[in-house]
């Protein structure tokens, strides 16, 4: 893979301080809007989840040997398994199944260093990658919607429809697509934050926002970290790994997929040099670390790749910036506080779009690698893993032993590919995902 020649800065080049800052800032500003939804749709710290995002981040670097410039955030793939796995034990069971997908990662980083990667594209084509991720997407438009229309009252439970509610909710969609659409640049990138903002701003001119805890939370303040057998005991539950461990799989692909986009992008081949190898363990090792203090699971970010493409601007001491500020701002009070006090229908609102965004993801994986659904095999995967996974079916033996639908998809949905004929097929006929030049990996040597 050649070295572009337009790039601004190159991995390993250290910019002027003042650009550093800059730079990074607009890293962080690309990251921001969605590393922070996923904990406030979840139930957990959105402080706290800056700060797993910004140490997960420096690890990942680290592991990398500073040779690819990835950040990493809260994955959204994560997020119906961490609402069931938070009513199966709590947020200390989600801690115990993050911490269990990122082993998964790890396991996964050795065998790829010691048998190559093949056997892994193998079982995860197009033709099932494709459907997972529209099951991830399409099995949250119920909760976005939930979000965005209806309140709870105060029993906690009873939830009635309220048109005040649903309206800001859609001035915050609105806002978010004309950001998306129309704004240019450095603006472009950050159309989440405009919706947030514009949402909060709109819902606080109708009383619909809470300022108690703004006001009374100081201006730095330590977030609320969950430290194993420190503040918490871990309590192991074969329900809660069986709800949050197999959901890996599917963002084992994306990240490969990202690794590839991005080695485009930089003219580099990353999959290659530094190995995919490790890029996988940094992408666990950021899990492990964000269990360890309570933040969700973590995960490289397109929208930074999206930054990255832009700006040509490839050090990774600017990632490595952006991630010492997320950091920073974990212990900034008053933003953590401002981030909770933000009115379910605003967060309802930006959820419409971006599930929906999730869900077209994989219908565009389908599209670019050119999958024939005319072909029975991808007819049946597809069609079963989005009614198990939409549809919500799971398999319970006992209390302690179930599996949820989008990871009993994701099972049914490898097995009907290993099982069925012409596997050929699952991977279409445009594959960049699966692709022998790019993901080759097998005989290479750690320094090559």
């Amino acid at each position: 893979m050649s070295q572009q020649q337009n790039e601004v800065l190159g991995v390993r080049d250290v910019p002027r301080f003042d650009k550093w800052v800059v730079l990074s800032l607009q890293h962080l500003f690309a990251m921001f809007g969605a590393t922070i939804l996923v904990p406030a749709l979840v139930g957990l710290s959105p402080a706290v989840a800056l700060l797993s995002s910004g140490l997960g981040t420096l690890a990942y670097l680290l592991i990398t040997r500073g040779q690819i410039p990835a950040y990493l955030g809260s994955s959204f793939a994560f997020i119906s398994p961490i609402i069931t796995a938070t009513a199966l034990g709590g947020p200390e069971g989600v801690m115990v199944g993050t911490f269990f997908a990122g082993i998964v990662y790890g396991l996964v980083a050795i065998a790829i260093k010691t048998s190559g990667v093949k056997w892994l594209m193998n079982i995860l084509p197009p033709a099932v990658v494709g459907p997972i991720i529209m099951v991830i997407g399409l099995g949250l438009a119920s909760t976005a919607v939930d979000m965005a229309m209806n309140i709870t009252l105060d029993d906690g439970i009873t939830k009635v429809y309220s048109l005040q509610h649903f309206i800001v909710a859609l001035f915050t969609l609105a806002v978010t697509l004309i950001a998306n659409m129309f704004f240019k640049g450095f603006f472009s990138l950050i159309p989440i934050l405009f919706g947030v903002a514009s949402g909060y701003i709109f819902a606080a001119v109708q009383g619909l926002v809470d300022f108690t805890d703004v006001k009374a939370t100081p201006w730095f303040q330590a977030p609320d970290v969950m430290l194993p057998f420190i503040t918490y005991t871990p309590n192991f539950s074969w329900a809660i790994i069986f709800v949050m461990v197999p959901v890996a799989a599917v963002t084992l692909a994306e990240h490969i997929g990202q690794q590839m986009v991005l080695s485009k992008v930089a003219g580099r081949n990353f999959i290659e040099k530094p190995g995919l190898h490790r890029s996988i363990m940094g992408d666990g090792v950021a899990s492990i670390v964000a269990a360890l203090v309570g933040g969700p699971p973590n995960t490289t970010y397109g929208e930074n790749i999206g930054v990255l493409a832009m700006t040509r601007v490839f050090s990774v001491y600017v990632i490595g910036g952006t991630a010492v500020i997320a950091v920073m701002f974990a212990f900034i009070g008053k933003i953590s506080a401002v981030i909770s006090s933000i009115p379910s229908a605003v967060m309802g609102g930006i959820s419409i779009l971006l599930f929906g965004v999730i869900a077209s993801s994989g219908l565009r994986m389908l599209i670019e690698n050119k999958v024939d659904f005319g072909i029975k095999r991808n007819l049946v995967i597809a069609s079963t893993i989005l009614v198990i996974g939409i549809g919500g079916a799971y398999l319970k033996v006992s209390d302690e032993f179930q599996i949820a639908s989008m990871a009993l998809a994701t099972f049914v949905g490898v097995f009907l590919h290993i099982i069925l004929p012409d596997k050929k097929a699952a991977f279409g006929e445009n594959s960049q995902l699966f692709s022998d030049e790019e993901i080759s990996v097998e005989n290479q040597k750690e320094n090559k």
